[in-house]
């Protein structure tokens, strides 16, 4: 699941999921369950959160800024302005609230505005880095470039060696069109940060850009080694390998190019020609064809706009070579609407009518580059004869790969409108070429047991049993991806808690002195009420209430396990989320700084995981969940070799668990055992995860 790393987690702050539970949740409490939801990106639970606070309390000025920030999330910006200007309005001296506002601007299209908001937030946080490095962007896009370096040079003062600095320096000196200043600054990335390939992307780019190809192709190719997956840097290493005239390697690197962006049409424009090059004329067309295509879908794009005339000129030979002659006519027809002085495409146009006869045709193309080349030498101009298009294969640009370096907020939306944009041959993903569909190295999450699944869920026989005995008002499911909630379903678990916890408001203070024979009926209301908060995101009162029920007599020893194996899941959820956002109790509250053993409090976290599955597992020897969830634990940790016996206690109590071959596929993998790794990821392609079949392909 995507995290919101930098400006998301710092908003977010560092409020507790902490305290006693009460049947009237507070204010606060409310408004930090709503972070914890928006930071699990359930965006429209953490509004309804956020809706709750404002209604009771109307004043305050946060809940309207995390509400905006849920509102970015899906796309709904002129509601989020309307929070942020409501924030604003409650408490002028919040710098986020300018900040969030600013970044607005920026997807509304107004730079002005958003470098104004910047400006503000400045005022109250003056030594912000991400206030400074958006503003110097922003500045940038509106060409005030002197103050864009400025803003830059501000923090490299404090920091002369943050690679990230030099890099954003590098993109304004660039946009300047200053090269010697652009090459000494990715120089200085790649001084500072020589593992990072887009730091050699950039450097090869400008390399190139001074027609230092050498140079170029050995900073491409470390890119390309340290795991770039930006297809510009296969297409200008391929463009290198061109002119070298080692066809075969630039092929190589222009199919790569095509799997990483097969929506690009600079990469197929780069193929094709190479393909006319060598005489392969009719795939030559074909991938001329679909540079064509892929540029009218997006006919306002800078980038691709720039290459309509030499896709034109270029599909045009093609066609005069395949004898087309009518495709050619019309490709040279196209061009000279797009460039009026271009002579030869009145030329070749005019042989192509010869060769269909058509020979009025063909004298009407001549008479009008006649007059096109009198009219510009009348006119004093340069003859129109030399008139040239850039017809070879180009450079690509980096600004993908200059974006990619600072996500302001999650970056899902946007990945989302790339894969919906794309053509489907299959309207299913698990249908076609899935091989070719790229899946990152990343394990499959853990099993969670709540009562809503986003696809089928796991079977289990201990949890069968134990839905079979209705202790809970739902059937637990057991699921890697949990469903997320409506408004609805919202209500509804707030009404359950508000009901359950009127009735164990009711029970003596000391529940121990509750009868043995009620034991069980006490627990489960108690564990009933933390499955509702865990599913509502309240992981802190979830564990609560899970630990004082399992205290309780009566239980039996699966009814115990159940409860361990879900208190377990509740901690990590709650630990990711503290992590992430430097919270779980450990920020000081004189000086909101980290203390020196939060490593130390974190394996702590860690061991009390470790002993609840520990606790499941010596219940119910068989529960192959408990050693799945323990094993992508231990290999979080690196603990990789005690990771790979867990995952396989795991297969041995259920030979069908498609995650747990998948996941100690990749373990195998990370530790070098290569062949291993491949045999459990075919294993797991056979059970059904089909992201392991790309796998497999990029290892062979």
């Amino acid at each position: 699941m995507t995290r919101l790393r930098h400006i998301l987690i710092a908003l977010l702050g560092s409020l507790l999921l902490s305290g006693t539970v009460h049947a009237q949740l507070n204010t606060d409490r409310i408004c930090a369950i709503g972070r914890n939801a928006l930071y699990f990106e359930d965006y429209v639970l953490s509004i309804q959160y956020f809706n709750q606070v404002i209604k009771l309390k109307p004043y305050l000025a946060e809940p309207y800024q995390l509400r905006a920030i849920a509102k970015i999330q899906l796309g709904d910006y002129q509601g989020a302005l309307r929070d942020c200007n409501a924030a604003i309005e409650r408490n002028p001296f919040q710098p986020g609230s300018y900040y969030t506002r600013g970044y607005i601007y920026r997807q509304l299209g107004e730079p002005e505005k958003a470098e104004a908001d910047f400006t503000e937030a400045l005022v109250f946080a003056p030594e912000n880095k991400t206030y400074t490095l958006l503003r110097a962007d922003t500045r940038a896009q509106l060409k005030r470039y002197d103050e864009a370096r400025a803003d830059i040079d501000h923090l490299l003062r404090r920091e002369p060696e943050a690679p990230t600095l030099h890099f954003e320096r590098g993109v304004i000196c660039l946009q300047q069109k200053d090269t010697t200043c652009a090459l000494d600054e990715f120089t200085a990335t790649v001084k500072y940060d020589s593992q990072n390939a887009q730091n050699w992307s950039a450097l090869g780019v400008v390399t190139m850009m001074t027609g230092d190809e050498d140079a170029a192709f050995a900073h491409l190719t470390q890119a390309v080694n340290l795991g770039s997956k930006y297809a510009g840097d296969f297409i200008n290493r391929g463009i290198i390998y061109y002119h070298k005239h080692n066809y075969r390697a630039a092929l190589s690197d222009y199919d790569k190019a095509i799997e990483l962006a097969p929506n690009e049409a600079q990469c197929y424009f780069s193929r094709g020609v190479l393909r006319q090059e060598v005489g392969d004329y009719n795939r030559a067309y074909n991938d001329l064809s679909k540079a064509l295509e892929l540029i009218e879908l997006s006919p306002s794009a800078t980038s691709t706009s720039e290459l309509l005339g030499p896709i034109l000129y270029q599909r045009g030979m093609v066609a005069m070579q395949l004898r087309q002659w009518k495709d050619a006519i019309t490709n040279f027809d196209s061009l000279s609407q797009l460039h009026p002085t271009f002579l030869p495409a009145y030329y070749i146009a005019s042989r192509a009518h010869t060769a269909l006869g058509e020979k009025r045709a063909a004298q009407a193309c001549l008479q009008r580059a006649y007059q096109v080349e009198q009219n510009h030498t009348a006119s004093g101009q340069q003859s129109a004869t030399n008139a040239q298009l850039n017809t070879d294969v180009q450079m690509a640009r980096s600004e993908t790969s200059r974006r990619d370096y600072r996500k302001l907020f999650s970056q899902r939306a946007a990945q989302n409108g790339e894969a919906d944009s794309q053509e489907q041959k299959y309207s299913s993903a698990t249908r076609g070429r899935v091989q070719d569909k790229y899946q990152d190295l990343v394990n499959e999450p853990g099993i969670t047991l709540t009562y809503y699944a986003q696809s089928h869920s796991k079977y289990n026989y201990a949890l069968a049993s134990f839905n079979q005995r209705f202790l809970l008002p739902d059937a637990l499911k057991a699921t890697t991806h949990e469903l997320p909630l409506s408004a609805e379903m919202v209500s509804h678990h707030f009404a359950q808690i508000s009901t359950l916890s009127t009735t164990i408001d009711a029970l003596p203070d000391d529940l121990h002195s509750v009868p043995q024979r009620e034991g069980l009926r006490v627990a489960m209301l108690l564990f009933s009420r933390a499955v509702e908060f865990a599913i509502v995101q309240d992981y802190a009162s979830a564990i609560e209430d899970c630990t004082r029920a399992l205290t309780l007599s009566g239980l039996d020893e699966a009814t115990q396990a159940i409860m361990y194996f879900c208190q377990a899941t509740w901690r990590y959820r709650l630990l990711e989320y503290q992590q992430a956002n430097n919270t779980a109790g450990l920020t000081s509250s004189t000086t909101g700084t980290l203390p020196s053993n939060t490593d130390a409090i974190y394996a702590a976290a860690f061991r009390l995981m470790l002993m609840d599955y520990d606790q499941v597992i010596r219940r119910l020897p068989d529960f192959a969940f408990a050693y799945y969830n323990k094993a992508n634990i231990l290999c979080q940790q690196k603990d990789y070799e005690a990771a790979i016996r867990h995952y396989n206690d795991a297969i041995h109590a259920d030979a069908e668990f498609a995650e747990a071959f998948f996941n100690r596929g990749l373990t195998h993998i990370y530790i070098g055992n290569h062949q291993q790794g491949l045999q459990d990821l075919s294993r797991a392609g056979e059970l059904g995860i089909y992201q392991a079949y790309n796998i497999i392909t990029r290892l062979q």
